[in-house]
C-alpha cells in the first residue's frame, strides 16, 4: 500500500474555500490529541459549511427538504501530525471528481502551514424516499464543477 505524502499549504490552489476549526477538550483522548474518529465529524462539519458558506447550497435544506441524500461510500483519512487540544486546523476542500451521482472531495487539515490530516470522501446522491442512488441535482453539479475548475488541476501526491 502506497503512503500517502503530505503537502503545504502553499501548495493549494490559492482559489481553495479553508475554514478554522479550533480543536476543543470533547474531542480529544486522555492525551489531549484529537480522537481518531472525530476527525469524521470534523471534516463533515466542514463540507456542511463549505456547501452553505461558499457553494451557496443550503446543504440541511438538500436532505431536510429535497430529500436528497449526499451520504459517503466511501472515508478514508491519513495522518501525518498529531493535533492537539488548544490548537487550531485551517481546513481546505478540494474537488477531486464529480460524476453523474457521485463526487469526491479531498480535505485537507493544516496545522501551522503543514498537513496534519488528510480526508477523501465519496459522497453519494441518493433519494431518500427509495435509498437508492439518483442523478445529481443540476444545481449542485454545477456548483461543484465550477468549485473544481477554480482548483486548477490541482492533486495532492498521493504515494512516495
Amino acid at each position: 500500500m502506497s503512503r500517502a505524502v503530505p503537502i503545504t499549504q502553499d501548495q493549494l490552489p490559492t482559489s481553495t474555500w479553508s475554514k478554522i476549526v479550533p480543536i476543543h477538550f470533547g474531542q480529544c483522548d486522555p492525551a489531549g490529541i484529537v480522537y481518531t474518529p472525530n476527525f469524521f465529524d470534523i471534516f463533515n462539519t466542514v463540507m456542511e459549511d463549505w456547501f452553505s458558506e461558499h457553494l451557496r447550497i443550503d446543504y440541511h435544506a438538500i436532505i431536510r427538504d429535497r430529500r436528497i441524500g449526499m451520504g459517503y461510500a466511501h472515508a478514508a483519512s491519513d495522518f501525518f501530525i498529531p493535533v492537539l487540544m488548544g490548537e487550531r486546523l485551517e481546513v481546505f476542500v478540494i474537488v477531486k471528481r464529480v460524476g453523474n451521482a457521485s463526487y469526491t472531495l479531498n480535505l485537507h487539515a493544516m496545522k501551522g502551514g503543514k498537513e496534519a490530516v488528510r480526508g477523501e470522501f465519496v459522497a453519494v446522491t441518493t433519494s431518500l424516499e427509495t435509498h437508492k442512488p439518483i442523478g445529481m441535482p443540476d444545481d449542485i453539479k454545477t456548483a461543484l464543477v465550477r468549485y473544481e475548475a477554480a482548483q486548477e488541476g490541482f492533486v495532492a501526491v498521493a504515494a512516495q
